[in-house]
């Protein structure tokens, strides 16, 4: 999703470090801001029987939604220099709200408390990969290339599964666990190294941080989603 850039140690002044700083608050914040838009869509769907009729009870629609997920996700992460700042902002809120909607069946099959506490289990273990992935100076390129490539294994096991009509086993749901750890120490340094070779703020840089906000909003989403799976006490 981003272009590879060397962990060197790279000396910045004072101008670039406030920089920095800046670009890294947009990127946590349009992060926290999407998981806000996710999971108020989610509760406002589990709050509505027409939606939830409307989502799940007509799987044209529910497939509907998790496609056009995925195009917004590829449009963001290929077309987004082609794009304005307000279009690609505009695509992840969307994005997110779509997500939100499809994610509300966690409220039909989880406890109301189970959820809540999964959430802020994954909200702490996400801060603390995220910290070392930002303050770590080991280069982390190789690793990033094994969870890639991990992901994609887990993914195509996944699309087995649901074809032959069984759900991810306890293994598979747990080794989710550790790619998106992993998968989240790996973004979190390489958007700090992006970040590292700006030296202004502006329209093309806003929509790094947002890319970057997409990266770990994704590391977010699923992290939890697999606790949830393996944690999650269910109704």
């Amino acid at each position: 999703m981003f272009e590879n850039v060397a962990t060197e140690t790279i000396v910045i002044d004072e101008s670039r470090k406030a920089v920095v700083g800046e670009l890294m608050r947009n990127v946590y914040l349009w992060m926290t801001g999407g998981l806000a838009v996710t999971g108020c869509t989610a509760w406002m769907v589990m709050n509505s029987q027409v939606l939830l009729s409307l989502i799940f009870g007509n799987s044209f629609i529910f497939w509907g939604l998790i496609i056009a997920e995925l195009v917004f996700v590829l449009i963001l992460s290929a077309a987004i220099n082609k794009l304005s700042f307000t279009a690609s902002s505009a695509l992840y809120v969307l994005y997110c709200v779509l997500n939100g909607a499809t994610l509300s069946s966690i409220f039909i099959v989880y406890e109301l408390g189970s959820i809540a506490e999964i959430f802020f289990v994954t909200a702490g273990a996400f801060a603390v990969l995220a910290f070392i992935g930002t303050v770590t100076k080991k280069d982390l390129s190789g690793l990033g290339t094994f969870l890639i490539i991990a992901l994609v294994g887990l993914i195509v096991a996944s699309i087995v599964g649901l074809i032959l009509g069984r759900p991810d086993s306890i293994w598979i749901t747990a080794l989710g666990v550790l790619i998106f750890a992993g998968l989240t120490v790996y973004d979190a340094q390489k958007i700090r190294l992006m970040m590292l070779n700006q030296d202004t703020v502006n329209e093309g840089n806003m929509k790094l941080a947002l890319l970057g906000a997409l990266s770990l909003y994704l590391d977010f989403i699923n992290l939890f989603l697999r606790l949830l799976s393996l944690f999650g006490k269910r109704k």
